[in-house]
């Protein structure tokens, strides 16, 4: 009996130096990871206001030239630090890097790139010259559910074999897969032929046929489809910062163009404020068959429609006029 009393001590000791164990690594993690958020991603936190580029040009060339415009309309607010900057864009992050190069940016000049229509969220690196972008693992937790990974990306390319252009000779495949521009999050597919793919009504009528749980994006101009989790969109990522964060909804400021790709009319709903830019894309490629009044009170006071024309001045004026910054 003494035997088996010393051995249930000997047990609970033990067990108990494994709790102190375990309860000082969590703390220390916790305070680790306290630590590397205060110095990887305090912007974010710090910002009063985040304006967000969400401009669906056709171009790199146009997209680079709103983010000028807007960089240079808040340039005092820039030097401040007072404000903060997000790109939303279909690209990847590859796509985005060489935007960046291009156009005489740095990661740094933003505080989050949302990119792949939503899938996916990364950051600027502290150490940008070996590492530009940090990704946010965290984030595929919250869009994840039943996320079919290669089987349905086996699934998505057998259905894109079957799109093929009957009046060509050899019957030529108008979608096929980009293996460089897809991610664990997002297949991209590359369209040949945007006339002849199915509306996006039918491609999401198909994949409910199917039981495929994903999200399907027609982007820049129908040239690109993204298929991306059923839970993973661009506005979803920036309610996202508010959860992870602590981005208050209210002083964020949305900018799109008046069309873009077939997620567009769920940029503009929400908490946030919108700038709309008149004349930024040269389609209609929403995939929407009704007008946008029907989904969107252009009349709100939230939102704001810019000229054709519009230069610095107006985009403070408008900001001005939804409060975000003083004259």
């Amino acid at each position: 009996m003494t035997d088996r009393n010393s051995k249930l001590e000997n047990a609970v000791v033990t067990w108990s130096k494994g709790v102190l164990v375990d309860t000082r690594k969590t703390r220390h993690m916790e305070k680790l990871d306290q630590n590397t958020s205060s110095t990887k991603f305090p912007p974010l936190k710090r910002r009063k206001h985040i304006f967000v580029l969400s401009v669906d040009c056709d171009s790199l060339d146009g997209l680079l030239g709103i983010t000028h415009q807007v960089f240079n309309s808040l340039e005092k607010e820039r030097n401040e630090g007072s404000v903060g900057f997000i790109l939303s864009t279909f690209f990847s992050i590859s796509e985005i890097h060489t935007f960046l190069i291009s156009g005489g940016l740095k990661p740094g000049d933003f505080d989050a790139f949302i990119c792949n229509s939503g899938s996916d969220l990364y950051y600027p690196s502290v150490n940008s010259e070996n590492r530009p972008f940090v990704i946010d693992f965290y984030y595929h937790s919250h869009i994840g559910y039943r996320w079919g990974g290669e089987g349905l990306r086996k699934t998505l390319v057998r259905w894109a074999a079957s799109i093929a252009d009957k009046n060509a000779e050899n019957e030529e495949q108008i979608i096929t897969l980009s293996e460089k521009l897809s991610t664990d999050y997002c297949y991209a597919f590359k369209v040949r032929k945007s006339g002849l793919v199915p509306p996006v009504k039918d491609v999401r009528k198909m994949m409910r046929i199917q039981a495929l749980r994903c999200h399907a994006v027609y982007c820049q101009n129908w040239t690109r489809l993204n298929f991306i989790p059923v839970l993973a969109s661009r506005s979803q990522a920036i309610r996202y910062l508010h959860v992870r964060w602590g981005v208050d909804l209210s002083k964020v400021v949305v900018f799109a163009g008046e069309c873009g790709d077939t997620d567009y009319v769920d940029v503009l709903g929400g908490m946030h404020k919108s700038v709309i830019l008149r004349g930024a894309c040269s389609g209609t490629h929403t995939g929407i068959s009704y007008p946008l009044s029907d989904v969107i009170p252009l009349d709100s006071p939230n939102i704001v429609e810019m000229p054709e024309t519009c230069n610095c001045a107006d985009i403070r004026s408008s900001l001005e006029s939804l409060g975000f910054i003083r004259s």
